[in-house]
């Protein structure tokens, strides 16, 4: 089949301007959509800020049709470690918009695979991120709504490009969602609460801005001990737990961070923010001097910043049975019900299917699915076994 497309690197800054404006045509008409900020996109490619190019490259294209219209887009990319991770050496596509045309699709999907192979690759993810998994991961598939901050939003059609191509897939990722309501918790979560709040020994305060070094020591602790032991997650150092709170600085409201512990040591935090992109809607993806003012504004100010994003939650393995996962609950419970607490609303970032337990957990506080992504797998050869993602316990 004659094609009608050319493809062409991202190089220069035309480029790059083409590859970061194609989603405002492809979803001019979707009042959901909501354009993420330049500098976050432009970060992911940066050798200076990404640390996955210590062990791993990207590259990125756009395609255009015969009247030189920019139509699509992807980026290809891998790191050694993540790679490794998997039964067969696995990079990742991300990033991807395209007009709804099968031909064009497969012109991106077959020139990453071609180039994934040529890094020695025997398998791609996508969509997702060159990074972590918590921004910039799957294709949805439902729940079409407005996202939350750094979550994809496509056209529903995106599905079936990959599809067709012969992506798989590998897990479902579900974000869960409810109204900030303490009436909703499951009665067994206030029981168990309630159990340890009558043993002094518990204690579950928020965060202090004023002592934010103790509080990143707290998390460090607690972190690797919670997600120390799953596969592919890497301990942190007091430094990279200073740094998370930092980049957090300007949006970090401490209603909403949380920390537990047993007899002074720390043992579960769960941390929320406020979620941006209720402030990004009409910063058409430039966050220049008077966009930062506005976004302070809205931070400070507005009532109509609602909507929490629940980014990370972890308890030490000794205490997950204990009840410590109530206590963190009904502590953030306890400033819900002040005067003066503007949210309204509570998203979770995405739980994959293959967590059983977090799932179980999302749904007695409360929340119910929202909205689906997936990350779909594609196998170089076409004839070995496709297996989804492993159950964790």
């Amino acid at each position: 089949m004659k094609t009608r497309y050319k493809l062409k690197e991202v190089a220069d800054k035309k480029t790059i301007k083409a590859f970061l404006n194609l989603p405002a045509e492809i979803n001019r008409n979707d009042k959901n959509w909501i354009r993420p900020l330049d500098e976050d996109l432009e970060k992911t490619f940066d050798p200076s800020k990404n640390k996955f190019f210590r062990n791993g490259d990207a590259i990125r294209w756009i395609l255009k049709d015969t009247h030189d219209k920019v139509v699509g887009r992807l980026a290809a990319f891998y790191d050694e470690a993540t790679a490794k991770k998997n039964d067969q050496p696995t990079g990742g596509i991300g990033f991807f918009e395209c007009i709804n045309d099968q031909q064009a699709a497969n012109i991106l999907f077959d020139t990453s695979r071609e180039w994934l192979k040529e890094k020695g690759m025997e398998a791609m993810d996508g969509p997702v991120n060159f990074g972590v998994r918590d921004i910039f991961w799957g294709c949805l598939a439902d729940g079409f709504y407005e996202p939350i901050y750094n979550m994809p939003y496509n056209p529903k059609y995106y599905n079936n490009l990959f599809e067709g191509y012969g992506f798989q897939n590998y897990f479902n990722q579900y974000t869960y969602g409810m109204p900030i309501n303490p009436e909703l918790m499951d009665p067994v979560i206030r029981e168990k609460a309630d159990r340890l709040y009558q043993d002094p020994k518990y204690r579950f305060i928020i965060y202090d801005k004023k002592d934010k070094e103790k509080f990143a020591e707290d998390f460090m602790i607690i972190f690797n001990k919670a997600w120390g032991p799953f596969p592919g997650v890497k301990p942190i150092n007091k430094q990279q737990a200073l740094a998370l709170f930092k980049s957090m600085k300007a949006v970090i409201d401490p209603r909403t961070i949380i920390i537990g512990f047993y007899d002074n040591e720390p043992i579960g935090f769960f941390i929320m923010i406020p979620d941006l992109y209720q402030a990004y809607r009409n910063f058409d993806g430039r966050l220049g001097t008077i966009n930062k003012l506005r976004l302070l504004y809205k931070l400070k100010v507005s009532k109509n910043f609602t909507r929490l994003i629940g980014i990370i939650f972890g308890v030490i393995p000794e205490f997950q049975k204990k009840g410590a996962t109530s206590g963190l609950i009904l502590r953030f419970e306890k400033e819900v019900v002040k005067p003066g607490f503007r949210y309204t609303d509570l998203e979770m970032n995405w739980i994959g299917d293959f967590n059983p337990t977090m799932m179980k957990l999302a749904e007695l506080i409360g929340s119910k699915i929202r909205k689906t992504h997936i990350t779909y797998r594609y196998l170089f050869d076409r004839n070995k076994e496709f297996k989804r993602a492993k159950r964790m316990s």
